[in-house]
Protein backbone atom coordinates (compact mmCIF):
# COMPACT_ATOMS: atom_id res chain seq x y z
CA UNK A 1 0.00 0.00 0.00
CA UNK A 2 1.53 3.25 -1.26
CA UNK A 3 -0.34 6.42 0.35
CA UNK A 4 0.26 10.05 0.03
CA UNK A 5 -1.05 12.65 2.46
CA UNK A 6 -0.56 15.32 -0.24
CA UNK A 7 -1.56 17.43 2.44
CA UNK A 8 1.21 16.67 5.17
CA UNK A 9 4.52 18.03 4.44
CA UNK A 10 7.67 16.76 6.15
CA UNK A 11 6.79 19.67 8.53
CA UNK A 12 3.46 19.33 8.19
CA UNK A 13 2.96 17.00 10.95
CA UNK A 14 4.95 19.67 13.87
CA UNK A 15 2.34 22.41 15.33
CA UNK A 16 2.82 25.77 13.67
CA UNK A 17 0.81 28.67 14.14
CA UNK A 18 1.76 31.42 11.71
CA UNK A 19 1.24 34.53 13.62
CA UNK A 20 3.11 37.87 13.88
CA UNK A 21 3.50 39.75 17.31
CA UNK A 22 6.00 40.16 19.97
CA UNK A 23 6.65 37.08 21.91
CA UNK A 24 4.29 37.64 25.05
CA UNK A 25 4.67 36.34 28.67
CA UNK A 26 1.25 34.40 29.35
CA UNK A 27 -0.59 34.94 32.93
CA UNK A 28 -1.46 31.83 35.14
CA UNK A 29 -5.44 31.95 33.97
CA UNK A 30 -7.38 32.83 30.59
CA UNK A 31 -9.72 35.38 31.31
CA UNK A 32 -12.37 34.45 28.73
CA UNK A 33 -12.50 30.94 28.87
CA UNK A 34 -16.10 29.91 27.93
CA UNK A 35 -16.85 33.57 26.81
CA UNK A 36 -18.65 32.55 23.50
CA UNK A 37 -18.15 36.15 22.20
CA UNK A 38 -14.48 36.18 22.58
CA UNK A 39 -14.58 32.82 20.85
CA UNK A 40 -15.84 34.44 18.46
CA UNK A 41 -13.77 37.12 18.11
CA UNK A 42 -10.61 34.62 18.58
CA UNK A 43 -12.04 32.74 15.59
CA UNK A 44 -11.65 36.09 13.23
CA UNK A 45 -7.98 35.92 14.47
CA UNK A 46 -7.51 32.18 13.80
CA UNK A 47 -8.55 33.00 10.06
CA UNK A 48 -6.25 35.50 9.77
CA UNK A 49 -3.44 34.26 11.39
CA UNK A 50 -3.83 30.42 11.90
CA UNK A 51 -5.36 28.86 9.38
CA UNK A 52 -2.97 29.15 6.63
CA UNK A 53 -1.03 26.23 8.77
CA UNK A 54 -3.68 24.94 10.97
CA UNK A 55 -7.04 25.18 8.16
CA UNK A 56 -10.43 26.60 8.87
CA UNK A 57 -11.92 25.30 11.88
CA UNK A 58 -8.84 24.43 13.54
CA UNK A 59 -8.91 21.11 12.10
CA UNK A 60 -5.27 20.75 10.51
CA UNK A 61 -3.79 21.83 7.34
CA UNK A 62 -0.52 22.02 4.99
CA UNK A 63 1.55 22.38 7.83
CA UNK A 64 -0.09 22.17 11.05
CA UNK A 65 -2.17 19.61 13.02
CA UNK A 66 -5.45 19.51 13.81
CA UNK A 67 -6.26 21.45 17.10
CA UNK A 68 -9.66 20.39 17.86
CA UNK A 69 -7.74 17.28 19.60
CA UNK A 70 -6.40 16.67 22.88
CA UNK A 71 -4.19 16.40 24.69
CA UNK A 72 -2.14 18.52 22.62
CA UNK A 73 1.50 17.21 22.02
CA UNK A 74 3.53 20.38 23.50
CA UNK A 75 0.94 21.78 26.41
CA UNK A 76 -2.57 21.11 26.68
CA UNK A 77 -3.56 23.81 29.57
CA UNK A 78 -4.47 27.36 28.29
CA UNK A 79 -1.36 28.76 29.47
CA UNK A 80 1.04 26.24 27.89
CA UNK A 81 -0.99 27.27 24.74
CA UNK A 82 -0.21 30.69 25.33
CA UNK A 83 3.60 29.93 25.53
CA UNK A 84 3.76 27.91 22.42
CA UNK A 85 2.04 30.04 20.36
CA UNK A 86 4.28 33.02 22.15
CA UNK A 87 7.52 31.38 22.01
CA UNK A 88 7.34 29.03 19.24
CA UNK A 89 8.91 25.05 18.91
CA UNK A 90 12.26 24.95 18.30
CA UNK A 91 13.34 22.34 15.96
CA UNK A 92 9.50 22.21 14.20
CA UNK A 93 7.58 24.54 11.38
CA UNK A 94 6.17 26.90 14.86
CA UNK A 95 7.75 29.78 14.82
CA UNK A 96 7.99 32.75 17.66
CA UNK A 97 4.95 34.48 17.87
CA UNK A 98 5.68 38.01 14.66
CA UNK A 99 8.78 35.88 13.41
CA UNK A 100 7.19 35.63 10.19
CA UNK A 101 5.51 38.78 9.46
CA UNK A 102 2.41 36.41 8.66
CA UNK A 103 -1.42 37.53 9.76
CA UNK A 104 -2.40 40.62 11.11
CA UNK A 105 -0.34 41.15 14.69
CA UNK A 106 -1.73 39.34 17.48
CA UNK A 107 -1.94 41.15 21.13
CA UNK A 108 -1.94 39.47 24.76
CA UNK A 109 -5.53 40.35 24.46
CA UNK A 110 -6.13 38.12 20.86
CA UNK A 111 -4.00 35.70 21.66
CA UNK A 112 -6.07 34.30 24.96
CA UNK A 113 -8.97 34.77 22.31
CA UNK A 114 -7.82 32.40 19.91
CA UNK A 115 -7.17 29.90 22.73
CA UNK A 116 -10.63 30.75 24.07
CA UNK A 117 -11.67 29.73 20.31
CA UNK A 118 -9.29 26.90 19.78
CA UNK A 119 -10.90 25.56 23.21
CA UNK A 120 -14.78 26.25 21.71
CA UNK A 121 -14.14 23.58 18.90
CA UNK A 122 -11.95 20.77 21.02
CA UNK A 123 -13.52 17.53 20.99
CA UNK A 124 -13.19 14.38 22.95
CA UNK A 125 -10.67 12.04 21.31
CA UNK A 126 -12.17 9.22 18.48
CA UNK A 127 -12.52 5.85 19.74
CA UNK A 128 -10.98 3.74 17.34
CA UNK A 129 -12.49 0.51 16.88
CA UNK A 130 -9.72 -1.13 14.54
CA UNK A 131 -7.20 -3.66 15.98
CA UNK A 132 -3.69 -1.82 15.53
CA UNK A 133 -2.11 -4.64 16.02
CA UNK A 134 -3.60 -5.81 12.63
CA UNK A 135 -2.99 -2.11 11.39
CA UNK A 136 0.46 -2.50 11.95
CA UNK A 137 1.39 -5.58 9.95
CA UNK A 138 -0.87 -4.49 7.52
CA UNK A 139 1.11 -1.30 7.61
CA UNK A 140 4.57 -2.98 6.86
CA UNK A 141 3.32 -6.53 4.97
CA UNK A 142 0.06 -7.32 2.70
CA UNK A 143 -0.66 -3.50 2.02
CA UNK A 144 2.65 -2.48 1.69
CA UNK A 145 2.00 0.75 3.19
CA UNK A 146 6.07 1.01 4.71
CA UNK A 147 7.14 0.83 0.71
CA UNK A 148 7.12 4.46 0.49
CA UNK A 149 6.30 5.77 4.10
CA UNK A 150 8.16 5.84 7.27
CA UNK A 151 7.13 5.02 10.42
CA UNK A 152 9.28 5.53 13.35
CA UNK A 153 12.21 5.18 11.36
CA UNK A 154 11.21 2.20 9.63
CA UNK A 155 9.88 2.36 5.78
CA UNK A 156 10.64 4.59 2.73
CA UNK A 157 10.87 7.71 1.63
CA UNK A 158 8.62 8.74 -1.50
CA UNK A 159 5.79 9.82 0.90
CA UNK A 160 5.23 11.48 3.78
CA UNK A 161 6.54 10.41 7.25
CA UNK A 162 3.57 8.75 8.72
CA UNK A 163 5.02 8.93 12.57
CA UNK A 164 2.81 11.49 13.75
CA UNK A 165 -0.25 11.34 11.13
CA UNK A 166 -2.59 9.82 13.49
CA UNK A 167 -2.09 12.47 16.35
CA UNK A 168 -2.06 15.30 13.47
CA UNK A 169 -4.99 14.94 11.50
CA UNK A 170 -8.49 14.41 12.05
CA UNK A 171 -9.38 10.90 11.13
CA UNK A 172 -12.23 12.28 8.50
CA UNK A 173 -8.78 13.88 6.85
CA UNK A 174 -6.30 10.26 7.19
CA UNK A 175 -9.65 8.75 5.59
CA UNK A 176 -10.21 10.58 2.76
CA UNK A 177 -6.33 11.03 2.16
CA UNK A 178 -5.93 7.18 1.66
CA UNK A 179 -9.30 6.98 0.02
CA UNK A 180 -8.90 9.75 -2.46
CA UNK A 181 -4.89 10.73 -2.47
CA UNK A 182 -5.38 13.55 -5.31
CA UNK A 183 -8.23 15.48 -4.33
CA UNK A 184 -6.11 17.79 -1.94
CA UNK A 185 -3.03 18.12 -4.20
CA UNK A 186 -4.89 18.48 -7.15
CA UNK A 187 -6.52 21.77 -5.40
CA UNK A 188 -3.38 23.23 -4.52
CA UNK A 189 -2.95 26.87 -3.92
CA UNK A 190 -6.44 28.02 -4.94
CA UNK A 191 -7.62 25.99 -2.04
CA UNK A 192 -9.00 28.10 0.90
CA UNK A 193 -6.84 26.26 3.38
CA UNK A 194 -3.54 26.38 1.63
CA UNK A 195 -2.53 22.98 2.18
CA UNK A 196 0.80 22.01 0.07
CA UNK A 197 1.63 24.34 -2.50
CA UNK A 198 4.66 22.49 -3.63
CA UNK A 199 5.15 19.26 -1.80
CA UNK A 200 4.75 15.62 -3.60
CA UNK A 201 3.61 16.93 -6.88
CA UNK A 202 4.44 13.91 -9.38
CA UNK A 203 7.19 14.66 -11.84
CA UNK A 204 7.07 12.62 -15.55
CA UNK A 205 10.25 13.20 -17.19
CA UNK A 206 11.73 11.69 -20.49
CA UNK A 207 15.47 12.14 -20.99
CA UNK A 208 17.89 12.90 -23.95
CA UNK A 209 18.37 9.37 -24.01
CA UNK A 210 14.51 8.37 -23.94
CA UNK A 211 14.71 7.19 -20.62
CA UNK A 212 11.47 7.70 -18.23
CA UNK A 213 11.62 8.80 -15.15
CA UNK A 214 8.50 9.47 -12.38
CA UNK A 215 8.82 10.53 -9.13
CA UNK A 216 7.75 13.24 -6.14
CA UNK A 217 9.35 16.87 -6.56
CA UNK A 218 11.71 18.11 -4.35
CA UNK A 219 13.37 21.25 -6.11
CA UNK A 220 12.93 23.28 -8.91
CA UNK A 221 14.43 26.90 -10.04
CA UNK A 222 13.69 28.24 -13.77
CA UNK A 223 16.81 25.73 -15.29
CA UNK A 224 16.80 22.59 -13.26
CA UNK A 225 14.14 20.09 -11.59
CA UNK A 226 15.41 17.72 -8.86
CA UNK A 227 13.71 14.49 -7.82
CA UNK A 228 12.93 11.54 -5.91
CA UNK A 229 11.82 8.56 -8.25
CA UNK A 230 10.12 5.75 -7.33
CA UNK A 231 13.13 3.52 -6.28
CA UNK A 232 14.05 6.84 -3.76
CA UNK A 233 16.99 7.71 -6.20
CA UNK A 234 17.45 11.67 -6.45
CA UNK A 235 17.92 13.05 -9.83
CA UNK A 236 18.99 16.96 -10.79
CA UNK A 237 18.07 17.85 -14.49
CA UNK A 238 18.87 20.64 -16.83
CA UNK A 239 15.89 21.22 -18.03
CA UNK A 240 17.22 22.12 -21.34
CA UNK A 241 19.09 18.95 -21.46
CA UNK A 242 15.50 16.61 -21.61
CA UNK A 243 13.44 15.71 -23.97
CA UNK A 244 10.15 16.38 -22.45
CA UNK A 245 9.11 16.92 -18.44
CA UNK A 246 5.83 17.63 -16.70
CA UNK A 247 4.67 18.49 -13.12
CA UNK A 248 1.49 17.14 -12.19
CA UNK A 249 -1.14 17.32 -9.04
CA UNK A 250 -2.24 13.65 -9.78
CA UNK A 251 -0.69 11.87 -6.76
CA UNK A 252 2.00 8.60 -7.08
CA UNK A 253 -0.64 7.34 -4.71
CA UNK A 254 -3.05 4.85 -6.14
CA UNK A 255 -6.62 5.62 -4.07
CA UNK A 256 -7.64 2.93 -2.35
CA UNK A 257 -11.16 2.29 -2.43
CA UNK A 258 -12.71 -0.85 -0.23
CA UNK A 259 -12.00 -3.55 -2.89
CA UNK A 260 -8.16 -2.63 -2.81
CA UNK A 261 -8.75 -1.84 0.68
CA UNK A 262 -11.39 -3.04 3.32
CA UNK A 263 -13.46 -1.37 5.25
CA UNK A 264 -12.07 -3.20 8.06
CA UNK A 265 -8.50 -2.95 7.22
CA UNK A 266 -8.91 1.04 6.90
CA UNK A 267 -10.08 0.65 10.48
CA UNK A 268 -7.02 -1.07 11.51
CA UNK A 269 -4.34 0.67 9.67
CA UNK A 270 -6.32 3.91 11.32
CA UNK A 271 -6.04 2.36 14.53
CA UNK A 272 -2.42 1.90 14.36
CA UNK A 273 -1.37 5.75 13.21
CA UNK A 274 -3.53 6.76 15.85
CA UNK A 275 -2.56 4.36 18.36
CA UNK A 276 0.97 4.56 17.25
CA UNK A 277 1.61 0.96 18.36
CA UNK A 278 5.40 0.55 18.88
CA UNK A 279 7.44 -1.23 15.84
CA UNK A 280 9.32 -4.01 17.17
CA UNK A 281 13.18 -3.43 16.98
CA UNK A 282 12.64 -0.34 15.54
CA UNK A 283 12.87 3.16 16.24
CA UNK A 284 10.37 4.54 19.22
Amino acid sequence: MRFFFPALLPLALSPAFLLAAPSLPAQAKNPYAGDAKMAKLGEYEFRANCAFCHGLGARGGGRGPDLTRTPKKHGDSDQEIFTVISNGVPGTAMPPNGATQQGVGMTEEELWQVITYIRSVEHKPVEMTGDSKRGRQLFFGNSACSTCHMFKGQGGRLGPDLTAAGTGRSLDYLTDSIRNPSRRLSQGLGEAMKEFTEEYETVNVIAADGTKLQGTLLNEDSFTIQFLDTREQVHSFDKSSLKSWEKSRKSLMPAYDEKTLSEKDLQDVLTFLINRLQVPGGAQ
